[in-house]
């Protein structure tokens, strides 16, 4: 499983940080590292420097093995939160598509 993580101009994209988010989302998702390609990961601040509630966004998106892409979002107040909901998100959706595919 390949991720490709992304931030804004406004977001600390360094390969600190960009290797925290990674393991955050390697570990998160790596029961479903079987079926997943890769995950893009955008991270962007919607509100740019001004502050504002939960105006941290991350858009994710799993390119699963002879699936259509799964992409989610999540706005949340810190850049870490964002990103655990995010994860969250993905797993219960990535759980239902194979859910359904077994079903068939």
């Amino acid at each position: 499983m390949i991720v490709q993580f992304n931030t804004d101009k406004t977001i600390n994209g360094d390969e600190k940080s960009s290797a925290y988010f990674t393991g955050l989302i390697e570990d998160g998702l790596k029961r479903f590292s079987s079926h997943i390609t890769r995950i893009e990961v955008h991270l962007s601040d919607e509100n740019g420097k001004k502050e504002g509630p939960r105006d941290i966004r991350c858009l994710m998106e799993a390119r699963l093995e002879g699936r259509k892409p799964i992409a989610i979002s999540s706005n949340e107040g810190t850049e870490e939160q964002a990103v655990s909901e995010a994860i969250e998100r993905l797993k219960t959706s990535i759980e239902t598509t194979l859910e359904k595919a077994s079903d068939h």
